[in-house]
C-alpha cells in the first residue's frame, strides 16, 4: 500500500489545505482553525510531499494555488461537503423539515399541482424554507444545487436517485364536433388525413403490437403549451395527444373523446429526483412522500 492509501493519514492535512486556500496565508489559516502557523505549514508540507505535488505558490506576503493545487481544492471541497452532508443528516435524522429545500418542476405541472402541495407542506412545517424553479428546461441539479426535481415522463439522467410520486398517461383525444365534421381515426395511419394540434414536438408516441411507435404529424396549429393545446381541442380544431391531468375531467365530462386507445403508448409517471445524498435530509425525503401522498388524492389521480 503506497504512503498516501495508508489510512493513517489518507486525511491529514486536507482541513489545512482548504484552510490556506480560503484565506490565503498560513497565519489566516491557522487563526481558523485555532493552531499555530507552524502546525499548518508541517500539515500542508506533508501532503505536498504525500501527493509529490506542488499545491501553493509561497511569497513572504501571501500564498496562492498552483494549477494542481486548484484541481485538488476542487475534490477537498466535495469531500468537505459530503462530510458536512453526513453530519447534518444524522443530526437531522427524524426530526422536522427546516432550512432551505431548493426545487424545480415544469411550469404547467408546477403551478397546477406541485406548488399549491409545497405550500400545504410549508405551512405544517414553518421552519422550512423553499425555492421553486418552474422551468421546462432540463437543469442539472447537482451542478445548479437544488435538492430535488419533479419530471415528466421519461428519464434520462441515470446519475440521480428517482422515485415514482404519480402515473402519467398519454391520452389522443379531440372534441366530439370535431369528430362530427372530419370523422373518427380508426387506424394510426388514418392521422395523416387529420388536422393534428402540435405541442414542444412533432412526434407522438403510441404502441402497437407491444412495441414503442413514434409518428410524425402535421397541422396547422401550434404551441409550446400544453394548456393552449387543451384549448384548441376543446374548441375542436383538431386532435391532440396530451397527459392525463390535462384530459380526464373532459374525458369524463364528454367534451373531448379518448381516439385509438389500443395504441395507447405505455405508461409512463411523475418522478421525483435526487441526488444520492439529499434523501437522507428530513426535508427531502418527508417533502418527497408528501408529494406522492397528496397527488394520489387527486380526482385526476383516482
Amino acid at each position: 500500500m503506497s504512503n498516501i492509501d495508508s489510512p493513517a493519514n489518507r486525511w491529514d492535512g486536507l482541513e489545512a489545505f482548504v484552510a490556506v486556500a480560503d484565506c490565503g496565508s498560513f497565519g489566516g489559516a491557522a487563526e481558523r482553525l485555532g493552531v499555530s502557523t507552524s502546525h499548518v505549514s508541517r500539515q500542508v508540507a506533508r501532503l505536498e510531499e504525500r501527493l509529490q505535488a506542488r499545491l501553493f505558490y509561497r511569497s513572504t506576503r501571501r500564498v496562492s494555488l498552483t494549477e494542481t493545487g486548484q484541481v485538488f481544492l476542487q475534490h477537498c471541497r466535495r469531500l468537505q461537503d459530503g462530510f458536512d452532508e453526513a453530519l447534518h443528516a444524522v443530526q437531522d435524522l427524524g426530526g422536522a423539515p427546516k432550512g432551505l429545500l431548493r426545487m424545480t418542476c415544469a411550469v404547467t405541472y408546477g403551478e397546477r399541482f406541485i406548488v399549491p402541495l409545497v405550500n400545504d407542506f410549508i405551512e405544517r412545517y414553518p421552519e422550512l424554507r423553499v425555492e421553486i424553479e418552474l422551468t421546462n428546461a432540463m437543469l442539472d441539479i447537482v451542478r445548479e444545487g437544488y435538492d430535488l426535481a419533479i419530471r415528466l415522463g421519461r428519464l434520462t439522467d441515470s446519475s440521480l436517485v428517482a422515485t415514482r410520486i404519480a402515473p402519467r398517461v398519454m391520452y389522443l383525444c379531440a372534441a366530439p364536433s370535431y369528430l362530427a365534421r372530419r370523422g373518427t381515426p380508426q387506424t394510426l395511419a388514418e392521422l395523416a388525413g387529420h388536422d393534428c394540434l402540435l405541442g414542444s414536438a412533432d412526434t407522438w408516441v403510441f404502441q402497437d403490437q407491444g412495441r414503442e411507435h413514434f409518428l410524425r404529424v402535421q397541422g396547422n396549429w401550434r404551441c409550446n403549451s400544453g394548456e393552449a393545446v387543451l384549448d384548441a381541442a376543446l374548441r375542436g380544431f383538431g386532435l391532440a395527444q396530451l397527459p392525463d391531468y390535462y384530459v380526464l375531467e373532459h374525458l369524463r365530462e364528454g367534451r373531448l373523446r379518448a381516439l385509438l386507445t389500443a395504441y395507447q403508448p405505455p405508461h409512463t409517471a411523475v418522478w421525483a429526483l435526487f441526488p444520492q445524498q439529499r434523501y437522507l435530509s428530513p426535508k427531502v425525503r418527508m417533502m418527497v412522500e408528501h408529494l406522492r401522498v397528496a397527488l394520489a388524492r387527486r380526482p385526476e389521480y383516482a
